[in-house]
């Protein structure tokens, strides 16, 4: 599913729709939407549905701040050329049907049918912004010309992430992280953004918290209402000096919604929040913030009633499963048992590399932005970046990049969806990867020692103290045979393609 916006302009009656009761991603998405049609030439309409116009105090007054110029209808009064809908997918439960000629479709949801030939779903997004924000990129059209546009994807992803609490995606990160909006609109929309019913709502759920006693962990149901007062009430939990980790839920018509949150290093609230949402829905976000939800359907489906006790109850079962199924390695600190481990070497196959110093000076630090989350690093003379087989993005010393590699005279070719970024920690400058890397060719260097893993470990390398890699069942935990402190963890996929068993030399 790929679609180009300049293949929308050979309509010329178009009409722009986001889902009913739109919310402020919905009408971000729109919003740009209309300006890349209005700045080649077209008169879109853009326009929601459903059976009354937004109230909502946040989104009234974005509205009006912004100038998006969306109208609230209950019929369209013609049969339109083209129906572009943003943010929702055309016949479902939640947008009006209109009837069109052609229909396109711009989402980050799951796909939930039969899709026309014009779309662009991106759901691995956390929002539609971000989706509109790459399509608008590449048009040529930067949207920090647009100070109003800007503002209005910026505060469209920030509200369908939780406050960013689910951003993982590395398009996400960037629109977060570069978007140069106007922050006194973003906090006057934020100011507007609860009433003091829902502040009712924080006060009871925190009066019905449940604390365990082994474990430094608090869990709390929540009555309906915005997903920006689960986070108040996560962030308030975890000023509570004997919880290190929390969730709190709330229960909706179509599933439940979950803020999680975590202090300490050794757990992820991102991963924590993707472990308890695994196979009942999806979750997300950062270290310190995430958010999830369980859909309805799924957990019926596995046999879990659809009241207050028993999602308590299965909440409550996967947090303390998540401890208790994990085993977590400090790498330098840890000296690993070698039973079970096999012996293997790379094979030989085509890579690239970055030297860092390429990309920032020396005792600078690096913050590598990858599909798989975000990577700090110092530079140093002997440090490389290697853009593995798949695209995935590590450190190598000097001396061990000469002894597993050698140079080719190749182009180097990225494999991956998202170019890897690099980003100074200090004047916030972005690099693409890719335009310093050169072709190597990995020779399979001195071999390691490794294990099919059948539990989940967490290891803190020593490139990074901080932030662990995750290793699952059917991933391998390794460490180098001419260092054996030096412990990481592959990926499954990624470890058939790329080693194979050491064989005796006399084989």
């Amino acid at each position: 599913m790929a679609l180009k916006l300049s293949r929308l302009l050979e309509f010329d009656d178009i009409v722009i729709q986001c889902h009913d009761n739109p919310d402020a991603d919905a009408l971000a998405s729109g919003f740009a939407l209309f300006r890349f049609f209005k700045k080649n030439g077209k008169k879109p309409e853009f326009i929601y549905g459903g059976q009354k116009p937004v109230t909502k105090s946040n989104l009234v007054l974005m509205i009006e701040k912004l100038g998006i110029p969306v109208e609230y209808v209950t019929a369209l009064n013609k049969k339109p050329e083209l129906l572009v809908t943003v943010d929702c997918q055309y016949g479902e439960s939640n947008v009006t049907g209109f009837e069109a000629e052609n229909i396109a479709v711009i989402d980050h949801h799951q796909v939930s049918g039969n899709m026309p030939k014009l779309c662009e779903i991106r759901s691995s997004y956390g929002s539609c912004a971000t989706v509109m924000a790459g399509l608008l990129k590449k048009e040529g059209m930067d949207i920090n010309e647009d100070t109003d546009l800007a503002t209005a994807l910026y505060y469209g992803l920030m509200t369908d992430t939780n406050g960013f609490e689910e951003v993982s995606h590395p398009a996400d990160k960037d629109l977060r992280d570069f978007t140069k909006y106007r922050s006194a609109d973003i906090i006057e929309f934020k100011n507007s953004n609860f009433s003091s019913e829902e502040l009712t709502i924080c006060a009871q759920a925190l009066d019905n918290v449940y604390y365990d006693k082994e474990r430094p962990i608090a869990v709390v149901g929540a009555k309906p209402c915005d997903p920006n007062i689960l986070g108040i009430i996560s962030d308030m939990l975890l000023e509570v000096d004997s919880v290190e980790c929390s969730v709190v839920y709330s229960i909706l018509p179509y599933g439940v919604k979950l803020s999680v949150r975590s202090c300490v290093k050794e757990t992820m609230a991102n991963e924590l929040a993707s472990y308890i949402a695994k196979g009942a829905g999806g979750g997300g976000g950062h270290r310190v913030k995430a958010g999830g939800f369980l859909k309805k359907e799924l957990l019926k489906g596995m046999g879990i009633e659809y009241d207050e006790t028993h999602i308590m109850g299965f909440i409550l079962q996967r947090f303390n499963r998540y401890f208790d199924e994990t085993r977590i390695i400090y790498a330098g600190e840890h000296v690993e048992s070698k039973r079970g481990y096999r012996q293997y070497i790379k094979k030989e196959f085509s890579m690239g590399y970055v030297k860092a110093a390429e990309l920032a000076r020396p005792g600078s630090s690096l913050v590598i932005r990858t599909l798989e989350g975000d990577v700090r690093i110092k530079v140093t003379d002997d440090v490389y970046l290697m853009l593995g087989i798949e695209g995935e993005v590590y450190p190598c010393r000097e001396e061990k990049f000469r002894a597993s590699y050698r140079l080719s005279g190749e182009d180097y070719v990225y494999p991956a969806e998202y170019e890897p970024e690099v980003i100074d920690a200090v004047s916030g400058k972005r690099l693409k990867v890719t335009k310093y890397a050169h072709s190597c060719i990995c020779t399979g260097g001195s071999g390691i020692y490794a294990k099919k893993l059948k539990e989940r470990v967490k290891v803190f390398t020593e490139w990074d103290r901080d932030n662990y890699y995750l290793g699952v069942e059917g991933d391998y935990i390794a460490m180098r045979m001419d260092d054996p402190k030096d412990i990481y963890v592959i990926a499954g996929h990624i470890f058939a393609k790329t080693y194979e068993p050491l064989r005796p030399k006399n084989a």
